[in-house]
């Protein structure tokens, strides 16, 4: 489904981060933050989408040290299991904007949540990610859990449901019957979370700032239009 060179980077982008930060550089010289989420129909080329934008992004948004990741689920949870990571982030970020984001996980997840499940963990490092800035976030509400940070953008990635099963046909060399029952076990899950987590409908166009069709567009462009978008909300909420 994805680059297995992606969990190096995420790996390498949690190493840069959690490194011991320079205090010499004044603010003014820190670039600003900036982020994207990208929730999507199953098969509409998220994964494509993600790694044109992270190109893009390196290329007008660069940081200096880390360059622009990819996370989804899977590899969040994957990097859970190399680091406490929720509480290494933490150390990472200012001390006023620690308070910030736990002031968002208990009105996200409640003052004292029954337990710390993987799913708790996994919308906190989230928020974390969201927070520092340099990633793109696909899936699993990255949209809600971040919505209170100006920095970020929100996309949503939508096509038609034979456009997706050809593209996953290809992708994975299923026939047509595996492919769709693949989509919409997909799609059925990812509205389940978010009713389950949020109480949200993952097709709430007022949580997006930009819905693209990706039958209409090439992924590689529909990157280009949200790398410009981007950077108009990284000058936008400086």
């Amino acid at each position: 489904m994805r680059p297995p060179a992606n969990l190096d980077r995420c790996r390498s982008f949690i190493h840069c981060q959690i490194s011991a930060p320079s205090t010499d550089a004044p603010e003014t010289a820190k670039p600003r933050k900036l982020a994207v989420t990208i929730s999507r129909l199953a098969g509409s080329g998220a994964w494509l989408v993600a790694e044109h934008l992270a190109q893009f992004l390196e290329k007008h948004a660069p940081a200096e040290g880390c360059h622009w990741t990819v996370f989804d689920k899977e590899l969040v949870e994957k990097v859970l299991e190399d680091h406490n990571l929720p509480r290494k982030l933490a150390e990472f970020m200012p001390e006023d904007r620690v308070s910030a984001v736990q002031d968002m996980m208990q009105e996200i997840l409640g003052l004292h949540p029954p337990s710390w499940t993987l799913a708790h963990q996994t919308i906190e490092t989230i928020l974390k990610l969201g927070e520092l800035g340099h990633v793109i976030l696909i899936g699993r509400g990255a949209n809600i859990v971040t919505a209170k940070l100006p920095h970020v953008l929100h996309v949503r990635l939508v096509g038609s449901l034979e456009k997706r099963i050809a593209r996953v046909q290809e992708r994975l060399k299923l026939d047509r019957k595996a492919a769709a029952e693949l989509i919409d076990r997909a799609d059925r899950g990812r509205q389940r979370y978010l009713k389950e987590h949020f109480q949200a409908s993952i097709d709430d166009p007022l949580d997006y700032d930009l819905t693209f069709n990706t039958d209409r567009l090439a992924c590689e462009d529909v990157a280009l239009l949200i790398g410009q978008a981007a950077l108009i909300r990284r000058n936008s909420a400086a």
